[in-house]
């Protein structure tokens, strides 16, 4: 099994696991290997460290890691951002019904009590949130990765 450190053209960094080297140039070139953020095709394999898995090795002392580095900030690191954002992404689709093309008419229904109080996502024209907006009613833009719109494994 080979596992690749991945990224898109956006700088979406994601793993990739593949058979072999050779199946992993086989399925990028058939167009089979997408970023899981934006489901872009254009995908690069980033440079990683080999891991060895060394049974029975020792464990490094304390004063010799005592000497590595803190790890990064995570308000700098894209990756940590990544995750806090697919995090965030799958909480949204969790806690919110999904009403399609009927949003700015649900959103209405419900801020004027005729229907059940309630999260909800869908889709709305800029014209549509002008309106929700001038009337009172708060609502914000969340792009949902494609990888959101299918069955999570």
């Amino acid at each position: 099994m080979k596992v690749f450190n991945l990224a898109c053209e956006h700088d979406h960094r994601f793993e990739g696991w593949f058979g072999s080297a050779e199946d992993y140039e086989g399925q990028l070139s058939r167009g089979l290997v997408g970023c899981p953020v934006c489901d872009s095709r254009a995908i690069r394999k980033l440079l990683a460290a080999p891991r060895l898995n060394l049974s029975g090795a020792a464990e490094p002392r304390a004063s010799e890691s005592a000497g590595a580095a803190a790890p990064a900030d995570p308000r700098t690191d894209a990756q940590a951002l990544q995750t806090m954002f697919m995090k965030m992404a799958r909480a949204l689709v969790a806690n919110t019904e999904d009403v399609g093309t009927r949003f700015a008419e649900e959103a209405r229904r419900i801020h004027h009590q005729e229907a059940p109080a309630r999260g909800i996502r869908g889709v709305a024209s800029p014209e549509e949130t002008r309106e929700l907006a001038d009337e009172g009613i708060e609502v914000f833009s969340f792009p949902l990765p494609a990888a959101l719109k299918e069955p999570l494994q």
